[in-house]
């Protein structure tokens, strides 16, 4: 395999969250996560484009764009990917992200699996698994 990197690039993979309010999207992340806004870009139409850091885990926020096929989960038939977030304690992330608006699928308990895992769904349709390895 070809080694196509620099001494000064690292290799990343960074989720992109289809949205339909980018701007409320956005205050909500920061309320439930305690999210960092690191960048935005706003479109003359008031779309925009975050880029959000939990605790140094980066992900960016969108608006939909259905010129794009960037589709928000309310517009799409069904969400592939979950989002996995591995914090030090998924109880007091997943209790933050409830009080902030989102909907509780199961609560955070010790799993078979040997994780301790909650799984809730934002307000924008998007999957959250909170959790750390036992």
């Amino acid at each position: 395999m070809e080694n196509n990197t620099t001494n000064d690039f690292e290799t990343a993979i960074r989720p992109t969250l289809s949205v339909s309010n980018g701007i409320a999207a956005v205050e909500f992340y920061k309320k439930a996560f305690n999210a960092d806004e690191l960048m935005r870009v706003e479109a003359p139409d008031g779309a925009i484009v975050a880029e959000l850091s939990i605790h140094g885990a980066r992900f960016f926020v969108a608006d939909g764009s259905p010129e794009a096929e960037h589709a928000t989960p309310e517009k799409a038939a069904s969400i592939p990917i979950r989002m996995g977030l591995i914090v030090a304690n998924p109880d007091a992330f997943a209790a933050s992200a409830i009080a902030a608006g989102a909907t509780e699928v199961y609560p955070v308990a010790d799993q078979d699996y040997g994780y301790r895992l909650g799984h809730i769904i934002d307000p924008y349709g998007h999957h959250w698994e909170i959790c750390r390895p036992l």
